[in-house]
């Protein structure tokens, strides 16, 4: 039976990193709105992958990788004072629009909401077969 050791690490990671992003004072970080999407950890917990997005866009979050980058140390070290892990996995951020992206599709649909027009006085058949 697989252990779930890794999953758990995952979440347990994202879970951490998102808090810890609140507390950075870096101001490429600090006034964006930003989101983990998702965190990759390799088998062997030496690297973690962590995809951020910002709900101000794709280049919104390049400028706040370039300063969670620059704060990767401080990450890491708190990382490993609230995770119990022997080796604290290094830290790679990338930037994704999975936000905006998701925002754009919800307008798209929302556009497409068409009020059905079905006439009052004739009741929909609900067991879909047609009397004749």
């Amino acid at each position: 039976m697989p252990s779930h050791k890794l999953g758990r690490t995952t979440e347990d990671i994202r879970r951490e990193i998102s808090a810890l992003l609140r507390e950075l004072k870096d101001p490429r970080v600090q006034n964006v709105l930003l989101s983990v999407v998702r965190v990759e950890v390799t088998n062997d917990l030496s690297y973690c992958t962590v995809y951020v997005s910002a709900m101000e866009g794709l280049d919104r979050a390049k400028t706040a990788v370039q300063g969670l980058r620059s704060a990767s140390g401080f990450l890491r070290r708190e990382l490993g004072r609230r995770v119990q892990l022997r080796h604290v996995p290094e830290l790679i951020f990338k930037p994704t629009d999975s936000i905006e992206y998701g925002a754009h599709i919800s307008r798209i649909l929302h556009d497409l909401d068409v009020p059905q027009d079905v006439p009052e006085d004739r009741p929909e058949d609900v067991s879909g077969e047609d009397e004749q």
